[in-house]
């Protein structure tokens, strides 16, 4: 479903001066996978998320995101596939703090232009699925930071995308916020979702069903 081939990401430091961020990678993700990304920090892992979710461009080499060669394509056509396939985890909920965790939910389809009546029902029926539709009404600064985490994950459900891309989504969490997002996360992957996580727990990890390390930018 996303494959990498030969791609290399590089960053300039200075006028002369460059740094690889990621070398030489060539990586499948296939279809209903659930992979984890681990390494050390500044390995790389959250730039190959970037590229793997069409956020970023590699500086050489391809990514293929289904049948599709994106590395080619328009920011808008990028922005498109991105916003229908793609959905985001971060550590940072970024919750907009004047609406309440259902309208926080829905804001891909009010961004989108999409919105309609019967997407309040699969709202909610996505903040129960994070055990928060009691939460429906709160707004963030009500919530914990574990609460408002699993508010930001039910975002990234509501466009229905076919990949879910996590950077660190436990990171700072207590243990019981931290085991409820796993255990979405396992849900999802049973439900046929294809899940690709960062994250520098061992044991989270090892929850996927396959583990890829990174280490300088390269493939170990």
């Amino acid at each position: 479903m996303i494959r990498l081939e030969e791609v290399k990401k590089s960053y300039q430091l200075a006028r002369d001066s460059w740094s690889d961020a990621l070398q030489n990678i060539n990586l499948s993700i296939e279809k209903g996978e659930y992979v984890s990304i681990m390494g050390p920090s500044g390995s790389g892992k959250s730039t190959f998320l970037a590229l793997a979710g069409l956020i970023d461009r590699p500086s050489e080499g391809k990514v293929w995101f289904g049948d599709k060669d994106v590395t080619t394509l328009s920011d808008k056509q990028r922005a498109a596939i991105r916003s229908q396939k793609c959905g985001f985890v971060f550590q940072f909920p970024s919750l907009i703090p004047t609406l309440t965790s259902l309208e926080n939910v829905m804001m891909p389809k009010t961004i989108a232009g999409s919105y309609e009546p019967k997407d309040e029902g699969y709202a909610l029926s996505l903040l129960e699925k994070v055990g928060l539709k009691d939460k429906a009404g709160h707004l963030p600064y009500q919530m914990s930071g574990g609460e408002q985490r699993r508010v930001a994950m039910a975002r990234a459900l509501m466009n229905e995308p076919e990949v879910l891309l996590a950077d660190e989504p436990t990171g700072a969490l207590d243990y019981e916020n931290a085991m409820m997002i796993m255990r979405v996360f396992k849900q999802l992957h049973e439900e046929g979702k294809t899940i690709l996580m960062v994250t520098h727990d061992r044991e989270l990890a090892m929850e996927a069903k396959r583990m890829v390390c990174l280490e300088k930018g390269r493939l170990v």
